[in-house]
């Protein structure tokens, strides 16, 4: 925060260094804090400045300097200390001073920190108009709700945006979004909206929503977007469109008289905002009615209380799912501090079916254990600051739980109230009231808080039941994770027992962390290391054991549970095995099986492979990663007519024999393919990986100029090898590269390899490159160890920057997946050399010809720390 009070102090200063234009400064309206007097003065003296504007949340709420000194003597000061009078000079503040000589990592990762925000568009120059503007944004709260959008997306919502696009260039024009209430599905909408009219011939638009606020507030976001303050016409509270344009209805106006005066195909758009009510008879008789180019729905969750799905009007597929990781990292939601807390009643022998536990069997295991409820209140008492002053919300089996809850806190002196889809609404409505004014500390519930209910103060979750669905686990804890003024984080408490065999532990941390059921296991044994900025979980000891040995014992008869699962499901295809079993094309391809293999575990095929067919199985393990559709497309095709291309040199050939050759040049392959030709059950089980693969491509690829690879397409250095044909002295491709760095001579092309999160165990001190991402357009490099610019090496990196010379950067988060694999690279393109520092090694700045897409930009910053 930048103060006048503080800034007259240091002025000289300050306007020395601004002289030799060497003062750069980042600050943010959080607040209204930072004066707009100080700023301008700043500026006045010469200073490079940027702003957040972004009033709602910050990312910025440091206090730090860092001076930068030719002599090498650089320092820091990092603490506690704004600019301002009382931080300078005689308030109580706390500061480190860190000096290049003694620590230079720390003086690195503050150099790189902050140019990643000064690159980052969160991060503005400064304007009046603006700056003023984003104060009185935070002083009056009641102001219009289009004066608090922007218009540009954030970097989760053009991951979303970027989905889309993915979908729609493969031919699905009905798509689902999934992303937490809060994180602007609105907004997004409505930018996707402002792409689609210049590209549909006529974009007639229909909004779709419940509640007459939804609609206004969608109206003013739509209105700011397409900047026409003009736009949209209201179909609700008795307002009735002229012109049926673009039209914003409520789903209650919609009914059957007026659907049958509207032809099918009126609207080229449908947008549908909370669609998991689409299963309610009002939603489906429009959504039967309307014939759209293009239908999006909204919703912050694809499963409803009542069973029924919505994904049936989406091919059972969704396009878009913000993840919970991403949504809290960028500041979306309110952090959460989770607590395992073991010893809950023993459940191992509770009756499971249909992929759950009995419910009344649950209910009389908890219901009749006075001492465990005691010891809930014993445990939300030591970890809650004042169990009087919570908002919490309690998940319980049924009913009888819920009350029988309700009752032993209320004896604790604990104001508790218990409420079921039996509960007059009236009297839930009123709960809700008194949970909101404070009247209520804890609110028992039977899965009716799941979805639909905004409760922003809520700042306590109790799990008090196992929940089954990883889905339901995440919206029952989403309750808790509302942004609100007043709350600075949730506080969960989960009660571990023991569990059937059948209950998966790993569900519920993979929907946090996301990852496999093998990370999951070194996350838990690490602590949690890589918890988005602001969050904490912690096991006790009984807890931590009894979720590692069931996840665990998963892992260690992982194929057994799969062949069991599919045996349960019956012959079902690859797909549907993953998306009703819960598991990851890793869990069927973790190095030891295949697809196929399962299928003969189960019992429903008979064939035995020999082993030249075994190891065409194994090697399809080797193709999830493949992410372009020109190379699944070309899997397809070939495996359909199951011959070679007749010329050896095809870059696609060659591209697809390393996924299923062998050893040698092209040795074998011609055999490969006559196998799969003859075999029924492997060409079975590469068409139905393939559509997998198809499935959740979410990322659109581009040709590159020149290159033989797609741009943002994801590869493993051996394709890479095999796409620009480089080969070995007995003709094979070459499967490894030794350095970083290789230099395609007969291109003029240098292939740089980045691996982002870097391990002491596997890189050398010489090789623990500062490599991380600036900004979607910009990447610091750091060259090998003996690397300047008089070198051959660094001669030819200088040179792209005139181009004379071509580099193709390729990046991945870590050197191996959860399987132990070599992790394969997302290639970033064409870069462009922009400057350097030192040498031995060199520090440069790259500039990318095409920017990473959001996913990538965000996963690396992430991965590079």
């Amino acid at each position: 925060f930048l103060k006048w009070s503080g800034l007259r102090v240091v002025h000289e200063e300050l306007a020395a260094l601004c002289q030799r234009g060497a003062l750069r400064v980042l600050t943010t309206a959080y607040m209204s804090a930072t004066e707009r007097r100080a700023v301008e003065a700043l500026i006045a003296l010469g200073a490079s400045l940027k702003i957040s504007y972004d009033t709602e949340r910050t990312r910025l709420h440091a206090k730090a300097w860092l001076f930068h000194r030719a002599t090498g003597f650089s320092t820091a000061a990092i603490g506690s200390s704004n600019l301002s009078h009382a931080a300078l000079l005689d308030g109580v503040e706390w500061n480190v001073r860190v000096s290049q000589v003694d620590n230079p990592a720390i003086l690195a990762k503050f150099q790189a920190t902050f140019e990643q925000y000064w690159e980052d568009p969160v991060f503005r120059p400064y304007e009046a108009r603006e700056f003023a503007a984003a104060v009185q944004r935070d002083r009056r709260a009641q102001l219009a709700p289009y004066l608090k959008l922007d218009v540009e997306p954030r970097p989760h919502q053009r991951e979303i945006l970027e989905a889309l696009e993915a979908e729609r260039g493969r031919g699905h024009h009905r798509n689902l979004v999934v992303a937490a209430t809060g994180t602007g599905k609105t907004i997004v909408a409505a930018l996707d909206y402002r792409r689609l009219r210049a590209q549909l011939p006529r974009a007639r638009l229909l909004f779709v929503a419940h509640r007459k606020e939804i609609l206004e507030q969608s109206l003013a976001t739509f209105r700011t977007v397409v900047r026409d303050g003009s736009f949209g016409e209201a179909l609700h509270s008795g307002d009735d469109p002229l012109e049926y344009e673009h039209v914003f209805a409520s789903v209650q106006a919609l009914h059957a008289a007026r659907l049958a005066e509207m032809p099918a195909d009126h609207f080229d758009v449908l947008i549908v905002d909370e669609f998991h009510h689409a299963a309610a008879p009002t939603y489906e008789r429009l959504l039967e009615h309307f014939t759209p180019k293009v239908l999006v729905g909204l919703t912050a969750t694809p499963e409803r209380t009542d069973g029924k799905s919505v994904l049936g009007w989406f091919d059972d597929r969704v396009a878009a799912d913000l993840r919970l990781w991403k949504a809290l990292d960028q500041d979306l939601l309110a952090p959460f501090q989770y607590f395992g807390i073991g010893n809950a009643p023993d459940l191992s022998g509770v009756r499971w079916s249909g992929g759950r536990y009995s419910v009344k069997e649950l209910s009389g295991v908890y219901t009749s254990d006075h001492l465990f409820a005691k010891r809930v209140i014993q445990e939300t008492s030591a970890k809650v600051a004042d169990v009087h002053a919570m908002r919490a919300l309690g998940f319980c089996v049924d009913v009888a739980h819920a009350e029988f809850m309700a009752g032993q806190f209320r004896e604790a002196g604990i104001a508790a109230a218990a409420v079921s889809a039996k509960t007059h609404h009236k009297e839930r409505a009123a709960a809700l009231r008194a949970l909101e004014s404070g009247e209520l500390s804890v609110l028992f519930s039977v899965d009716l808080f799941n979805e639909g209910v905004d409760l922003p103060n809520v700042d306590t979750v109790i799990f008090l039941r196992p929940t089954e669905s990883a889905t339901v686990f995440l919206q029952q804890l989403g309750r808790g994770l509302r942004l609100s003024r007043d709350k600075e984080c949730c506080t969960v408490l989960d009660f571990i027992g023991g569990a059937h065999r059948k209950f998966r532990f790993d569900a519920r941390f993979r929907a946090l962390l996301g990852g496999t059921r093998r990370s999951i296991v070194r996350e838990i044994e690490e602590g949690f290391p890589r918890l988005p900025s602001g969050c904490f979980i912690a096991l006790d000891r009984v807890a931590k054991e009894t979720v590692l040995t069931n996840i665990r014992q998963a892992v260690g008869v992982g194929r057994r549970h799969l062949k069991e699962d599919l045996r349960e499901l019956g012959d079902v295809d690859l797909s549907t095995f993953l998306r009703e079993g819960g598991f990851e094309l890793d869990d069927v391809y973790d190095g030891r099986g295949s697809w196929s293999e399962i299928r003969r575990g189960a019992g429903l095929a008979s064939e035995r492979p020999s082993d030249e067919d075994a190891a065409i199985e194994r090697a399809f393990g080797r193709m999830i990663h493949v992410d372009d559709f020109e190379r699944l497309d070309a899997l397809l095709a070939l495996a359909e007519r199951a011959e070679l291309a007749a010329d050896p040199d095809d870059r696609m050939q060659r591209l697809l024999f390393v996924l299923l050759g062998q050893e040698g040049p092209y040795a074998g392959m011609q055999a490969t393919w006559d196998r799969l030709r003859r075999s029924r059950w492997l060409r079975r089980e590469l068409r139905e990986l393939l559509a997998v693969l198809a499935d959740r491509c979410r990322r659109v690829s581009r040709p590159s100029a020149g290159a033989p690879l797609r741009t943002h397409a994801t590869y493993t250095r051996y394709e890479v090898m095999a796409a620009f044909d480089e080969r070995t002295a007995r003709g094979g491709v070459k499967s490894s590269v030794v350095t970083g760095v290789y230099h395609l001579a007969r291109y003029r092309t240098d292939l740089l390899f980045v691996t982002l999160r870097k391990s002491e165990r596997t890189f050398s001190a010489t090789t623990m490159y500062r490599d991380y991402p600036l900004s979607p357009t910009r990447f610091h490099w750091e060259s090998q160890s003996s690397c300047h610019a008089g070198t051959p090496t660094g001669a030819r990196h200088v040179r792209t920057g005139h181009g004379e010379d071509r580099a193709l950067l390729f990046v991945r988060e870590a050197q191996t997946d959860s399987r132990g694999v070599a992790m394969p690279y997302v290639n970033l393109g064409d870069v462009r050399y922009l400057r350097h520092e030192g040498a031995r090694p060199m520090h440069i700045e790259w500039e990318l010809a095409t920017p990473m897409p959001a996913s990538v930009y965000q996963a690396a910053k992430l991965a590079a720390g």
